[in-house]
């Protein structure tokens, strides 16, 4: 595997890491409050966004890079 296909594949494990966290709390907090359950809530939303969202990222890259290629030529 060449360098840039690993730190492609890096790239997207961590953004897809980061994005997932977050925004599994954000929404977990908003639908469910903040109580005693919250942390467990947000892990197990978290697990799940992360397992859908890696998988996106890498399928969505290839067209957002040509994408944006074409937005600012």
């Amino acid at each position: 595997m060449t360098k840039e296909k690993k730190q492609q594949l890096s790239f997207a494990f961590i953004m897809s890491m980061l994005m997932a966290f977050c925004m599994s709390g954000i929404l977990t907090a908003l639908n469910t409050g903040f109580d005693y359950g919250f942390v467990l809530r947000w892990m197990r939303a978290f697990l799940v966004a992360w397992a859908c969202a890696f998988p996106l990222v890498l399928l969505f890259a290839p067209f957002t890079r040509k994408l944006v290629a074409r937005l600012l030529p």
